[in-house]
């Protein structure tokens, strides 16, 4: 038996990316029609945040993972809700003609459960979601979206600069052995300024959290720098024992 989707309920995906110079956003196109003052029928196309109604027999997340499997091929990736956007009036009455015509429903109303993912964007992520006509935007360059989308993705930029102040965030953007070069590019693509060289490497270094390889970068036209990894465990190590109230001895 297939499945139906609910009508009334959807799951939208904010899914960003980094690719060495500057943060993307995942965008799909919508093509609709548009009805001209002297009755004219013309085909326009814009772009919007992937999303779907949920299934029936699906929970949200379940909802979102589908979604992002369909577009990038990733089963495990980093997934966050991020908010629920239920004004009645978020979807305006053209827009909601498009999703029900889209979709087969019948519904005035849509309330969409927004999620942010972060995922590793490489030549092979580009080429999958490419097939999918899906295409990776420069998160400054977009001006507009269909339906409320632009806020629910000025929504996911806010969430991500306050995480990426506090929560190593940036490795899930990053690939698994990388430079310090690349980890400031990605903290000033997000951030939007200038962060000094000097004390951004004084205070990574400091950290405890990178670790050395004994590698190097390759086929670069400027001097290859040393790569370096995150270690999760000392992270993880560090923020237990910050968060722990001293009230008992776990080692007694």
């Amino acid at each position: 038996m297939v499945p139906t989707k609910n009508p009334s309920i959807s799951v939208d995906c904010v899914v960003f990316g980094f690719d060495g110079a500057s943060l993307k956003v995942l965008l799909v196109k919508r093509r609709y029609r548009e009805t001209t003052p002297a009755g004219e029928v013309i085909a326009r196309e814009d772009f919007k945040l992937p999303g779907s109604p949920i299934y029936n027999d699906e929970d949200l997340s379940t909802s979102a993972y589908r979604v992002l499997e369909e577009l990038t091929g990733l089963k495990q990736v980093y997934l966050k809700q991020l908010q629920v956007f239920s004004d009645p009036h978020r979807i305006d009455s053209k827009s909601l003609g498009w999703l029900n015509e889209t979709y087969g429903f019948q519904t005035r109303r849509i309330i969409t459960i927004a999620y942010y993912s972060l995922v590793k964007l490489n030549s092979h992520m580009v080429a999958h979601t490419s097939m999918r006509k899906a295409v990776w935007q420069d998160v400054q360059s977009i001006k507009r979206l269909a339906l409320d989308h632009k806020q629910i993705l000025g929504v996911a930029l806010n969430t991500l600069n306050k995480q990426l102040v506090n929560e190593p965030i940036a490795f899930e953007l990053l690939p698994k052995r990388f430079t310090i070069r690349q980890l400031q590019g990605l903290y000033e693509a997000i951030l939007g300024f200038e962060i000094d060289n000097r004390n951004f490497r004084k205070n990574l270094l400091g950290s405890g959290y990178l670790e050395p390889t004994e590698e190097k970068e390759r086929n670069v036209a400027h001097k290859p720098a040393l790569l370096y990894t995150f270690n999760r465990h000392a992270y993880e190590k560090e923020i237990r024992k910050k968060s722990t109230l001293n009230f008992v001895n776990w080692h007694d």
